[in-house]
């Protein structure tokens, strides 16, 4: 609940008398312009903050329907064609990159901010005072969070799952959240060593597949998930013990020249000859495979021509070897790492030393979906594979944005080892500190520190509103807490009433906070130094 202050007498600033700004004509109304595209956006996604925050269909152009409440997922859905309401999507890219969770937070804290920016401007601000006095403010707030923190090690494994699980509880499959928590702490807990100070999420690959339920998912002991499946066209097998596998990028079927050529064959002799030909250029390819020890073949997919043809399947399943085709480009770097196994682009170069090593291969049938696992990969690199199943598309496309924020959340745990409180509780005490701050300064700083404190209520009022309580007592009960020395006093959203959010378990990692203030301070900041809109031509 924001507090407005009458506007005093001028102050003396920097020496000169600064009498009220004001910015006539076209700057104010861009300005204006861009502040209400801008809030429109906050507005549309601060109904989907929280765990009670609800949820947007969103159909797609190809007619595809998405249901989330994910802040970046539906912001990037949202056709902003203002260029004002692009940068608050951008924002939330921004956040989604740098911490993996609040990205709402981060949008519907700028929103509150540019409120309260336009307020300053109609009391005749001038536009760089507030900025200026916002970025300040941001950099006191980070202070203050910073104190208020939980330093925690990475084996601390209940402080990662509580984190996880709070960021879990606001998404709609909440109720799993005891699944997938884990599944996320040991992802990267995997990959993270004692001093990383970060870690790449491209070294875990989530697997989708449609069914079961979403308490199928799992995480794959020393082993690997593929998307594709085995190829069983041929009669090959479909299960190998003690896997050589070799990853191929050339084709095995016959060779075609670069330009569109015609042959016309008029003779019977000469057509056999050719399919002679064919039959033994692709048997050579296809022996001196199986002459490296080679069982279990992954073939890239190719859009010149057939990766493998009839033929090619047929000399494969007789030599005892499993095939597996269509693996895309990007996969392969993956695959080589986790397996062992190095990219061959030709016959000639493919050794035994290039193969990869396994325990088992398998194609296993999970709750009606067929799955390709390998299992007792040796010197396997560091990499994860999570198999994420769902009764249907929507559903799994949700558990699958879900487990990315949870393992987001534990990186930013690895990157800034603290934890602080949740439920609106980081929020109001920054509000609090700063506006005791804010006495200690003069003049329009004074009023800029004072109107940052009263934005940053926005979170717990819309916590509150989400929740279907009464915002005004709900955030007056939590002042007053904050004020008795309750500090990690926060909203239960379950009960609807204020309660040490700690012994909630609501927790979450420091740099969420930190980058979704310093990041919505630095666009408020942008947006309010934009004074002119020209198009180019």
């Amino acid at each position: 609940m924001a507090t407005t202050i009458a506007a005093p007498a001028p102050a003396r600033v920097g020496g000169n008398s600064n009498t009220a700004f004001n910015d006539k004509g076209k700057p104010m109304e861009v300005r204006l312009s861009n502040m209400t595209a801008a809030k429109a956006i906050s507005d549309a996604v601060r109904t989907s903050l929280g765990p009670k925050g609800m949820d947007k269909m969103i159909q797609t152009s190809k007619g595809e329907v998405i249901i989330t409440n994910d802040g970046a997922t539906i912001l990037q859905s949202i056709q902003a064609l203002h260029p004002a309401a692009k940068m608050l999507v951008d924002l939330s890219v921004a956040q989604d990159i740098e911490a993996g969770d609040g990205t709402t937070s981060v949008v519907v804290l700028a929103g509150s901010l540019l409120g309260a920016a336009e307020k300053m401007l109609g009391k005749g601000m001038h536009p760089t005072i507030i900025a200026e006095a916002f970025i300040k403010a941001s950099q006191k707030a980070v202070e203050y969070l910073n104190e208020i923190s939980m330093p925690i090690d990475l084996k601390d494994h209940a402080s990662l799952l509580r984190a996880a699980s709070t960021s879990l509880n606001s998404k709609i499959v909440s109720q799993y959240s005891s699944t997938l928590a884990p599944i996320a702490v040991n992802a990267v807990t995997r990959l993270a060593t004692a001093t990383s100070s970060n870690v790449d999420l491209r070294d875990v690959r989530i697997v989708k597949k449609v069914g079961g339920t979403i308490e199928d998912t799992e995480l794959v002991d020393n082993g690997v998930v593929l998307n594709q499946n085995v190829v069983v066209a041929g009669g090959g097998p479909t299960r190998m013990e003690k896997a050589k596998i070799g990853l191929i990028q050339f084709q095995l079927s016959a060779p075609k020249p670069d330009m569109d050529n015609t042959v016309i064959v008029n003779d019977y002799r000469q057509m056999d000859k050719v399919i002679k030909e064919e039959r033994q250029y692709i048997l050579n390819l296809c022996k001196k495979i199986k002459k490296t020890g080679c069982n279990v073949l992954l073939i890239q997919k190719s859009i010149l021509r057939d990766a493998v043809n009839e033929l090619s399947l047929n000399f494969l399943s007789r030599l005892k070897i499993v095939v597996v085709k269509d693996v895309e480009r990007d996969e392969i770097d993956f695959l080589s790492k986790s397996l062992g196994c190095k990219p061959v682009a030709d016959i000639e170069s493919f050794t035994e030393d290039k193969l990869g090593s396994a325990e088992l291969f398998d194609e296993v049938s999970k709750a009606g979906a067929r799955v390709v696992k390998i299992t007792g990969v040796k010197n396997m690199g560091r990499t994860v594979s999570i198999l994420a199943m769902g009764g249907n598309s929507l559903v799994l496309e949700e558990n699958e944005r879900s487990l990315h924020d949870a393992l987001c959340v534990v990186r930013c745990l690895v990157k800034k080892r603290a934890l602080i409180g949740g439920g609106g509780a980081p929020e109001i005490h920054v509000s609090r500190m700063l506006s005791q701050y804010a006495h200690s300064l003069k003049g329009m700083e004074q009023y800029c520190f004072q109107a940052y404190a009263d934005a940053l209520e926005v979170i717990p009022t819309t916590l509150a509103e989400n929740a279907g309580l009464n915002p005004i007592a709900i955030v007056t009960e939590l002042r007053n807490r904050h004020a008795l020395g309750e500090r990690n006093a926060g909203i239960n959203v379950r009960t609807g009433l204020i309660s040490n959010i700690l012994d909630e378990n609501v927790v979450q990692p420091l740099l969420v906070s930190t980058s979704a203030l310093e990041l919505a301070t630095e666009t408020v900041g942008l947006l309010l130094k934009i004074d002119d809109y020209v198009q180019a031509r």
